[in-house]
């Protein structure tokens, strides 16, 4: 059987899975049989919208000013994300209210430590993404074409009210590259913010800073992918640059958004102690001691499937490395049941925020702060 054929063959089992828990959960919310409301789902995309951030060019190019990649697409063609086609000089978004992944989840999924929690948050995602991550868990939707996922009807009008329906605190942006569908995802995020609803984004932060500013207005937190700490790794693994992530973290914080890091660690990819160490002394001078950081347990997935499973030492080893350097919230992901789930007062020591996987159990924190000793903790918390 070849490569192609496995993929395949994956891919349609998981997602059939993954339509049935989908198409049970829209008939919880929606009061109708899953089978008639699922039958707005059909393979290929279902209606395009005008794209906000591009530059007309001469003969009909464009450039498109949405990520760094700044794609130049000639008539006919589409940019590295897959989603983005020119059409006789207009560049188009071809996934706009086209979700393929549509699901309720505990924000501590996403994962989101420090804000509300034991929440629920209303999820959506599209095909594509501007990475390509050898390593990426939803490879199948992130690395497809939108006319190769089966996608349902939902423009952000219906996000929204699905979200209020069943009392969601927030509408995460999530599973593959949030940033290749922009503007579904602001337009989402306009009509949450006027009803109260949170709006939260998983991305890895490859964006430009025209685009980001303008989503800043409307995001409450942002959980930012950083895959490693040398451009070595992300060209080999991700195809992408570090220095504009980094750019991304810094303009986040500067504009008051909500945030915490994953980075999710490889055995013998990025999990070099004094890489690690870099990175926390990083992000504590320039984002603070008081952002959340979690390092996952990566899992043999995609095309990194000859690894092992990142052990639990180089977790902790990690963990303790960025605790030293003065970071005061470092969490341990993908590991249910480890200490390094918890969130502890950085002050008293005392457990704040209990955690077992997605299951919040005590928590003790009042209007934001430690109820033992009045200590402020950083997020949202209501």
């Amino acid at each position: 059987m070849t490569y192609d054929e496995v993929k395949e063959k994956a891919f349609s089992r998981r997602h059939f899975l993954k339509r049935i828990t989908s198409c049970a959960f829209l008939w919880a919310i929606s009061g109708k049989p899953a089978l008639t409301f699922a039958q707005g789902e059909k393979k290929g995309y279902i209606q395009n919208k005008l794209a906000y951030h591009f530059l007309p060019l001469n003969q009909q190019r464009i450039q498109c000013q949405l990520c760094p990649r700044q794609c130049l697409v000639s008539n006919g063609q589409r940019g590295f994300c897959g989603v983005r086609e020119n059409r006789q000089g207009k560049y188009y978004s071809l996934v706009y209210g086209n979700p393929c992944a549509v699901h309720l989840d505990p924000v501590e999924k996403k994962p989101f430590y420090h804000l509300f929690p034991a929440s629920t948050s209303f999820s959506i995602a599209t095909a594509g993404c501007n990475f390509r991550c050898k390593f990426c868990q939803n490879w199948e939707i992130s690395q497809a074409r939108p006319e190769e996922t089966y996608n349902l009807d939902v423009p952000p009008e219906r996000v929204v009210a699905m979200a209020k329906k069943v009392r969601a605190r927030s509408i995460a942006y999530t599973y593959g590259e949030p940033t290749i569908f922009f503007e579904y995802m602001i337009d989402t995020a306009k009509l949450a913010q006027k009803e109260g609803i949170l709006n939260v984004y998983h991305s890895n932060g490859f964006i430009n800073p025209g685009p980001l500013q303008e989503l800043a207005k409307f995001l409450d937190a942002a959980n930012i992918d950083l895959k490693g700490f040398t451009e070595e790794y992300y060209s080999s693994m991700s195809q992408g640059y570090l220095a504009p992530v980094l750019q991304t973290l810094k303009a986040l914080k500067k504009l008051g958004v909500h945030l915490e890091i994953t980075n999710l660690l490889i055995p013998t990819k990025n999990d070099d102690v004094e890489v690690v160490r870099k990175m926390c002394t990083w992000i504590k001078t320039e984002l603070g001691a008081g952002t959340p950081v979690h390092f996952s347990r990566f899992y043999p997935l995609y095309k990194l499937r000859n690894l092992p499973p990142t052990p639990v030492s180089t977790l902790e080893k990690s963990r303790k490395i960025a605790m030293d350097v003065g970071l005061e919230y470092v969490y341990i992901g993908n590991v249910p049941g480890h200490e390094g789930e918890r969130t502890y007062c950085p002050k008293c020591q005392k457990l704040l925020i209990g955690r077992q996987g997605y299951t919040v159990g005590e928590v003790h924190l009042t209007k934001g702060k430690c109820q033992f000793c009045g200590k402020p903790i950083p997020g949202i918390w209501g």
